[in-house]
């Protein structure tokens, strides 16, 4: 009977996305104004004026939304001061959806940026720290203030192109630490090619570790001839210091971890970079050949969220669906407040630290502990039921694009452009609570508080994890009957799709899951110990078929250069069926794998027909073209 029930609610929420309905219209315009009846004739200016509204009409029981309500959203950009929010009573049902929609030919964006504009002035020769071949070529302007406070940020766009925070090393360039101290917090590395390098409050550095990065505020920089010994601000510096997954490499044959510093005037030498002077309250940046900042749109970001979909346990939101709307610039503050450690996946840890007697009640040879937070999202899902993402773009944001996190069931991300991302595409499902250690394995007392049943097909994912090298194109922790299907996955610095949590073999929450037909290709850019797709964890009934990879990238500063595979069942994967999967040769880890796990038919053999049919279905090859 619950099966049956369960049935005929997924029914409805197709139907609900496929009717056509003669739904009641709000409109939504730039030239509006929030104190207008919402017509198309007199709209509203903001998407909270139009929720706003539908809230209203939900609540008074209006006849005239039997067949739903329908928010569209006229061509131009919206600028958000706080983030737009929607409730358990902006919840539509199966027969009266709410719908926000781009209007017909339009191609609205939803942005948490703010537009530098016309007050670009040519910097001062005698600025302090600013390098003789900056001299004469860069611009500056001041920084906005919100408040009494100077707006704080970590990305600059120019024309929609995401300018370069100046660092110590030109171009794609990284130079290796010569040795750290763990004892100490401390890092000796060589001196940065340049006259007159000095420490500055805001100093950053940033670090490559096997399959992770780290940002770590600079407390000191203590030259002794051709080298700098550097300490860190806490919390970062203690952490990076104590936990040993990933920990910073060391080694004569493959060498140290790469790093780099930045957040200087100092290093501010080449053009595309910049730099925010926060004590003095100025943005400098070095124009690209043809660009006039007084006619170039330049952009900062100053929300971390755009938009919030939260419900509760008892009343999640449910039959809302947005389609075709843009959501752009996003920021991303934690590593100028606490630095930011990652263990994986991006998620970062809170505390870590080796144990001095190994093993846990589940791991027996466990020999480390850790607990993690979980980076924010340009738009957040919680506590919701059969809402979707259709259409709609994701682009240039700090960190994650979009994010269902918990208690979040029947719901469709669906044929939609990530672009520009600093952070992973998507995340789904928990990935252990901040109080609960990392490598237990996670059940549950209440299974509404599971991601289940949800589906993320047909997506094009590129040029994402671009800031936080060690995220992934789709990430997913602790879920169950999840299909991921029909994605194309590329331009990666890292993993093209990681599936589950905890590293333990032990039955949990996760079972059912699918990724199907997936196309990832040209992944791995600057990490290793990597997969096109990457398991954790036992998860009974799941399925790993079809899937296209290739084209892995040869990263360059990789710890062990060939620890790189297509596919990657890591440790505690169990009672999964991994079949028919392309790609160029049989390079596969199985590592510390749990029981009942299936391989068949992986590699070159694979047919030409499973090949097509990976990746982006006919009506959605569109998305292509938006590259």
């Amino acid at each position: 009977m619950k099966i049956c029930k369960q049935f005929m609610l997924a029914l409805l929420f197709i139907i609900s996305l496929t009717s056509t309905v003669k739904a009641i219209e709000l409109w939504v315009s730039p030239h509006g104004n929030d104190a207008n009846k919402g017509t198309k004739e007199a709209p509203f200016a903001t998407l909270e004026g139009a929720i706003r509204k539908a809230r209203e009409l939900r609540r008074l029981k209006e006849k005239d939304i039997s067949d739903g309500i329908k928010i569209l959203v006229e061509d131009g950009t919206y600028l958000l001061e706080q983030p737009v929010f929607i409730r358990p009573e902006d919840s539509g049902t199966p027969e009266s959806p709410t719908i926000i929609s781009a209007a017909p030919k339009a191609n609205p964006v939803v942005s948490g940026g703010i537009q530098l504009k016309n007050n670009w002035q040519k910097a001062d020769a005698q600025t302090a720290d600013l390098s003789a071949a900056a001299k004469g070529k860069v611009w500056m302007i001041d920084a906005p203030l919100i408040g009494d406070e100077v707006l704080d940020f970590r990305q600059l766009w120019v024309n929609d192109k995401k300018a370069v925070r100046a660092k110590s090393t030109t171009g794609s360039m990284m130079e290796r630490i010569l040795s750290w101290n763990h004892q100490k917090q401390t890092c000796w590395i060589p001196k940065p090619k340049m006259k007159q390098f000095k420490w500055r409050p805001g100093m950053e550095f940033y670090i490559h570790q096997w399959w992770a990065v780290a940002t770590l505020r600079v407390k000191n920089a203590e030259v002794a001839g051709d080298s700098v010994q550097l300490s860190f601000l806490q919390p970062e510096s203690k952490l990076q210091s104590e936990h040993p997954w990933p920990a910073p490499w060391q080694s004569k044959e493959t060498g140290n971890s790469a790093f780099y510093l930045t957040n200087a005037l100092q290093f501010l030498d080449e053009p595309g970079e910049w730099y925010l002077d926060k004590l003095q309250r100025k943005i400098y940046y070095w124009p690209k050949a043809g660009e006039d900042l007084n006619k170039v749109s330049v952009v900062i970001p100053q929300l971390e969220t755009l938009l919030r979909i939260e419900g509760t346990i008892d009343r999640p939101v449910q039959h809302v669906h947005i389609k075709g709307i843009s959501w752009s610039h996003s920021t991303w503050l934690r590593p100028s407040k606490k630095g930011h450690i990652a263990l994986q996946a991006g998620m970062y840890l809170l505390d870590a630290y080796k144990l001095k007697v190994p093993g846990t009640a589940d791991k027996k040879g466990l020999e480390n502990q850790a607990w993690i937070g979980r980076p924010p999202a340009a738009i957040t899902v919680s506590y919701a039921q059969y809402t979707s993402f259709q259409n709609c773009r994701f682009e240039h944001l700090a960190s994650t694009g979009l994010d269902y996190h918990r208690g979040v069931q029947y719901n469709e991300i669906k044929g939609n452009l990530f672009k520009d991302i600093g952070g992973s595409g998507v995340l789904l499902g928990v990935f252990s609570d901040e109080p609960f250690e990392t490598h237990l394995p996670y059940h549950l007392s209440d299974k509404r508080d599971l991601a289940t049943d949800n589906i993320i097909e047909n997506n094009l994912i590129n040029n994402v994890t671009n800031d936080d090298w060690g995220c992934v194109g789709i990430g997913v922790g602790y879920v169950a009957n999840t299909t991921i299907r029909n994605n194309e996955i590329s331009e990666i610095s890292y993993t093209g799709i990681s599936l589950g949590w905890g590293w333990t073999p032990t039955v949990n929450v996760m079972a059912n899951n699918k990724v199907i037909a997936n196309k990832i290709h040209h992944y791995a850019k600057h990490m290793n110990d990597v997969a096109g797709v990457y398991t954790l964890s036992a998860q009974p009934g799941s399925l790993i078929e079809g899937n296209y990879i290739d084209s892995i990238y040869t990263a360059p500063y990789a710890h062990l250069p060939e620890h790189w595979f297509y596919l990657y069942t890591d440790e505690g994967s169990a009672y999964f069926t991994v079949k028919n999967n392309w790609c160029p040769k049989e390079k596969f880890l199985q590592n510390a794998n749990g029981p009942n796990n299936l391989w068949e038919n992986n590699g070159p053999m694979v047919s030409e027909e499973i090949k097509e049919k990976a990746g982006l279905e006919e009506k959605y090859i569109h998305l292509l073209e938006m590259l």
